[in-house]
């Protein structure tokens, strides 16, 4: 009954919400609640205004590191200092990661999703000002920082104003804009760089900022939890120290940068202090983060079980680029062409994604496809420089096809069964699983290639040297599979709109 209750007052309050939201864009009063947004029509407006917002980071991801070599030269300062620029975007962003659902709660989503906004255009007007290497490390801390609110946050405001059995179209809807990032991202900042100043790459995003903050202020409701509790202050330094160590230790696993100490004294210490909140959480009635949403089956599934698939994600992106260019002797720009196949296979599937899992399920269909996924990365292995290139852009096309399927499945799967009140905190639980589950595959990628470099007797990269790592990375993904076939056949059912059978 009591659950039966919850449900009521939640419906009763998205009423409530949407008639709120018509009369403020109608100019008029607010007079009787409106239809339920379960009996609406789907609209991809919100989702799409929540989506640009990943553009802008993914924009931002994708051309600074074709603009480096620009900017030391303007600088003044070695390429390799200006690696300093990633790691602190990298850094900051696990930092404020586990503060954004608290802050979306205790402020409003939507007000902390307008900041966020705000403070990330105005980091990246301030990074394409900064005259020194300090005053860029400042304000690249200052996007990092807003980009830890703007992507759970953003997500959070999807999430609570989506019926369920629509949030699989919203996610689909959600991941578009970011799908682009990385596929115009490498030419637009290689041609601002060629034929202007490299400050430009900055200055990509204000305008979408700017009609970002238009239209979140027109079409986009605020709803925020009436008791969000207090700040757990202890809880935030130590998940943000501890993911910090973390994320930092893996993006530089197999990497030559630091002493050889140094990155098992990250990756431990990290580990270590991520352990310390897990006990004191325990104790903590408002923990910032909350452990128990891992004893929700479809969100553990989610979450653990695609940390294995994520970790391909994360390192297929770097492999495939040094097996193009480095082993296969690709321009850079025959290399962005072709894996633009993969992005664009990604946007086919999410039109495709909702009837699928319709007709298979959540369980059939992670299942299934993650072992697709991991012959996919495999397939990549049996590449080398004399393939066609049309059958190269036939294997890349289909693995972004399935892999699309997988994260658009994923993405949906970890809030099926989530109730509103634990929205905030799950939202933020899965951005930050994403994130170190993109270091870990980025560290292992690396260390795999440092392993396979070593066995070669001229210690150059070559496809034989590579490929072992996509046959290893394909492996990894399909135990992810293991996550999903214990799954109850209805898992997900809320998606659908159908009630899920009682766990017991």
């Amino acid at each position: 009954m009591a659950d039966v209750a919850l449900r009521a007052s939640e419906l009763e309050a998205r009423r409530e919400a949407e008639a709120e939201v018509a009369a403020a864009l109608e100019g008029e009063p607010i007079a009787e609640p409106l239809a339920s947004s379960f009996d609406k029509p789907f609209s991809s407006l919100v989702p799409a205004i929540i989506g640009a917002s990943n553009l802008m980071m993914t924009l931002s991801a994708t051309v600074i590191a074709n603009a480096l070599p620009a900017m030391s030269r303007s600088l003044k300062v070695d390429p390799i200092q200006l690696n300093t620029t990633i790691t602190i975007y990298l850094l900051a962003l696990a930092v404020f990661l586990p503060v954004s659902g608290w802050a979306a709660d205790r402020f409003g989503a939507k007000r902390v999703f307008l900041i966020a906004i705000g403070l990330y255009a105005a980091s990246c007007a301030a990074c394409g000002f900064a005259t020194n290497l300090p005053e860029l490390l400042l304000a690249r801390f200052a996007e990092g920082a807003a980009g830890a609110l703007m992507g759970p946050v953003g997500r959070l405001v999807l999430l609570r104003t989506t019926p369920k059995h629509d949030l699989v179209r919203a996610m689909s809807v959600l991941t578009m804009p970011a799908l682009l990032g990385p596929v115009i991202g490498p030419p637009i900042g290689g041609f601002i760089v060629t034929y202007f100043s490299w400050r430009w790459i900055f200055f990509l995003n204000l305008p979408i900022a700017v009609l970002g903050l238009i239209l979140v202020t027109k079409y986009i409701n605020d709803i925020k939890e009436e008791d969000a509790g207090p700040l757990d202050w202890v809880g935030m330094i130590l998940t943000g120290v501890g993911m910090a160590a973390v994320v930092f230790g893996f993006e530089n696993l197999g990497k030559s940068h630091l002493p050889v100490w140094e990155v098992p004294a990250l990756l431990g210490g990290g580990l270590a202090v991520l352990g310390v909140y897990a006990l004191y959480a325990r104790r903590v009635s408002f923990a910032i983060l909350d452990l128990k949403l891992f004893s929700i089956p479809t969100f553990f599934a989610s979450i653990v079980g695609g940390t294995f698939m994520r970790m391909g994600v994360g390192a297929t992106p770097f492999l495939l680029a040094l097996l193009l260019q480095v082993a296969f002797g690709l321009s850079p720009l025959q290399a962005g062409l072709m894996t633009f196949a993969s992005a664009a296979a990604a946007l086919v599937m999410k039109t495709s994604a909702p009837p699928i899992l319709a007709r298979f399920g959540f369980r059939t269909t992670l299942s299934v496809n993650a072992v697709i996924v991991g012959l996919s990365f495999m397939a990549y292995a049996v590449l080398s420089p004399t393939t066609p290139h049309w059958l190269i852009y036939m294997i890349l096309l289909t693995g972004g096809f399935f892999r699309s399927l997988q994260f658009t499945a994923l993405n949906g799967l970890s809030f099926a069964d989530i109730e509103q009140p634990q929205m905030s905190r799950a939202s933020t639980m899965s951005a930050m699983g994403q994130r170190l589950a993109q270091s870990i595959g980025i560290g292992f990628a690396a260390t795999l290639l440092r392993l396979f470099q070593g066995h070669d007797p001229s210690h150059r990269l070559t496809a034989a040297s590579i490929a072992p790592a996509f046959w290893i990375i394909g492996g990894v993904a399909m135990v992810s599979a293991l996550f999903f076939v214990v799954l109850p056949n209805d898992a997900g059912a809320s998606l659908q709109g159908r009630p899920a059978r009682s766990r017991g």
